[in-house]
């Protein structure tokens, strides 16, 4: 059996799962509006007519593993995935039904076979399960899974990349739907980084910032196991390191950040020596997408350290850090969102800019109130990318140089078209010394059609 089988029969055990019956968690109410629902039941529909006269039931699932919806034309499997509870309102997660196909891809996020006596419960034994992690492409999130399964006897070779060709369907078309966008490649990112020596901060000054900061530094100097969670962007792994700093100026720091899935055995193999060196602070994000086996090789490898090692996990929220790692933990930071924090929102903004052009630059006050207002949704990670490329445009940042989306108050995501009215009409907007007669008049609309659309996208001028 192979290492990731080995490890979910393990996690199995230690969950407490019945090897001889499977008894999946039952919940009455199924999200049958979400779009991760709606996307997969047309693809899988679309599937199911290609493939009628085969014994297969196709699902979807959340990302906590209870089954969505289900296909099947074949009355036998059918029959037979009733008895085992494989059906619409039924967790299927790992610490609810062992190690099997949909379980297993959703602990270790990536694609998953689970053949006949590789399942954990003996009752699932007489199926193959072809499952594959659907990724959200707007925010990157797990967002649920693609589940085939047959019977065990049937061939298994294109089970799995019939459910690879679904999930990646899935994916594009809650995209599309999303935001009008098409797919685009995943940048892969850097595996880790290392700084020596004191460095500058950020000049973060707020009293959620300041009170973050303290708790940090209370907990390292107490030498804590220490999760730092927060929104993504929030800048959790710079609040680590700036705690790290005040109490050891000169360390070594070392931020590594998960991988994708093929590269994890490469990215432990690549760090951990690191695990052997003095006077080393290790940061590790990114840990809700690690692989379960990953996360457990990890806690593993920390736990063995020749010499203990200060080191920090930052992660969305505590729940989302994986279960071997969590239990290393006895010291929790909340860092709070940008949106809480309006007064760190000029300051960053003035930090990322001189960082970007090596000289000081100036924003006007219709662009610093612009910056205030904005309720940041991606935080300071947004804030970084929109200041760049507006410095890189100018050296006196005006309104017209933030991108369109600093004025949108709305909370619905646009469509393509959408995003291209609204993108036009606050280009016309921001215009120095611009009416609203004469942004009209650009546009080709009438005064009133515009105070309409400005209303509708919740286009907020400073």
């Amino acid at each position: 059996m192979e290492g990731r089988l080995r490890a979910s029969w393990r996690r199995s055990e230690r969950y407490g799962v019945s090897p001889d019956e499977v008894s999946p968690v039952y919940t009455e109410s199924v999200d049958t509006g979400s779009l991760l629902y709606d996307c997969a039941f047309e693809v899988l529909t679309g599937l199911q007519s290609t493939i009628a006269n085969e014994p297969v039931g196709l699902m979807v699932a959340d990302a906590n593993g209870l089954v969505l919806a289900r296909l099947c034309n074949d009355p036998s499997i059918l029959r037979s995935l009733d008895r085992v509870h494989l059906a619409p309102g039924f967790s299927y997660a790992e610490r609810n039904a062992g190690t099997n196909g949909l379980g297993l891809s959703l602990a270790d996020r990536v694609p998953t076979l689970v053949r006949a006596g590789e399942h954990y419960c003996t009752e699932l034994r007489r199926y193959t399960c072809a499952a594959v992690p659907v990724v959200d492409p707007v925010g990157g999130d797990l967002a649920g899974s693609i589940n085939l399964t047959t019977w065990s006897e049937s061939s298994s070779e294109l089970l799995l990349a019939l459910a690879q060709a679904a999930a990646g369907a899935t994916s594009a078309m809650m995209l599309v739907r999303a935001t009008g966008r098409m797919v685009r490649p995943a940048p892969r990112g850097e595996v880790f980084s290392v700084t020596g020596g004191a460095s500058e901060g950020a000049p973060c000054t707020s009293a959620g910032w300041r009170t973050a900061h303290a708790d940090a530094l209370g907990a390292l100097a107490a030498g804590r196991v220490t999760a730092v969670v927060g929104e993504p962007g929030v800048g959790k792994a710079t609040l680590a390191a700036q705690a790290r700093r005040s109490l050891a100026p000169r360390s070594r720091i070392l931020h590594a950040r998960a991988p994708e899935a093929g590269d994890v055995p490469a990215w432990l193999e690549l760090w951990t020596p690191e695990l052997r060196k003095p006077d080393t602070f290790i940061i590790v994000s990114g840990l809700h997408t690690l692989p379960a086996w990953a996360a457990g090789e990890l806690a593993r490898l920390f736990a063995e350290a020749p010499a203990p090692v200060p080191f920090v996990f930052t992660t969305p929220d505590f729940t989302s850090l994986p279960d071997e790692l969590a239990l290393l933990v006895d010291a929790l930071v909340e860092v709070p969102p940008l949106r809480t924090r309006p007064d760190d929102v000029l300051p960053l903004a003035r930090h990322v800019a001189r960082s970007a052009r090596r000289r000081e630059v100036t924003f006007t006050p219709r662009a610093a109130a612009a910056l205030t207002a904005y309720h940041w949704p991606g935080n300071a990670a947004q804030l970084r990318e929109i200041v760049r490329d507006a410095v890189m445009r100018a050296t006196v940042v005006d309104l017209q140089h933030l991108g369109p989306e600093i004025l949108d108050r709305g909370s619905r995501p646009l469509t393509r078209l959408e995003k291209l009215e609204r993108d036009e009409i606050v280009r016309c907007l921001v215009e120095p010394n611009q009416t609203m007669t004469h942004a009209a008049e650009e546009l080709g609309i009438g005064r009133a059609t515009l105070y309409r659309k400005i209303a509708h996208y919740k286009i907020a001028l400073p």
